[in-house]
């Protein structure tokens, strides 16, 4: 690994954003040039093991590129897992993280020539958040975008607020979630899971690019499901959350 691609963070910023769900605000230090790519992610090291391979936990950038050296990210805290829990319970505001990056091929055409539907679950969403920060800063020409978001309870709907006025402001966007075990008698939409809300839009199997972000069973299925749809592989692109 090249150097310039080693870098050290001051954490700025921690918010939480459900439960189980923390929104972390980085700062590089170390003056090396950090330009990423919407879509791309870094590679923590962590104190939290003597090998490489218990250190290292790679998170996508939940931010836009802005040329100020400060990043975002969206992590999940799972239980007894090392790294979330470290992240968790010991970092604080202020706190040094070094990091590697960035990484990653989970990225939008240069031109956007067709639909585009972004699938995702859970912390998913953050690369497609950086890509449509991105988009709406360049003003880059694109067709409909759609951003369909599942996951279980309304409380864990990430970023809804922020996604509902892009929908007003930005041209040609369209954003969507569904729940599948929310029972409250205040919640009007859709119920159910993810796969419902492209096959229902794209029904009508027009020319589209599917970027898919999340548990790796969520993909498996949506690329089963956008294949007997007769999407070919060229228009399946993936970001698996093991």
């Amino acid at each position: 690994m090249k150097n310039e691609n080693r870098h050290e963070a001051k954490v700025i910023k921690i918010a939480e954003l459900t439960a189980d769900i923390k929104h972390f605000w980085l700062q590089v230090q170390d003056g090396n040039s950090f330009d990423f790519k919407a879509g791309q992610f870094v590679t923590l090291d962590l104190p939290i093991g003597e090998h490489p391979k218990d250190r290292l936990r790679s998170y996508s950038i939940a931010s836009s590129p802005n040329g100020n050296y400060v990043f975002e990210l969206v992590i999940m805290h799972l239980k007894g897992g090392r790294a979330s829990e470290y992240l968790f319970n010991e970092i604080i505001e202020g706190d040094l993280i070094n990091f590697k990056g960035p990484h990653g091929k989970f990225l939008l055409p240069e031109k956007i020539e067709s639909d585009i539907c972004f699938v995702c679950t859970g912390t998913g969403i953050t690369p497609f958040r950086s890509m449509l920060q991105h988009l709406e800063k360049t003003n880059q020409q694109h067709k409909n975008i759609f951003l369909f978001f599942g996951t279980r309870f309304m409380k864990d709907v990430l970023f809804r607020e922020e996604m509902e006025q892009l929908q007003k402001a930005f041209p040609h966007f369209n954003y969507r979630f569904v729940l599948s075990k929310e029972e409250s008698a205040e919640y009007k939409g859709a119920k159910g899971h993810i796969h419902q809300l492209y096959e229902n839009e794209f029904a009508d199997k027009r020319p589209a690019d599917f970027y898919l972000c999340g548990w790796r069973g969520m993909i498996d299925e949506a690329k089963i499901r956008l294949k007997t749809m007769d999407y070919s592989s060229k228009n399946i692109h993936q970001e698996i959350y093991d």
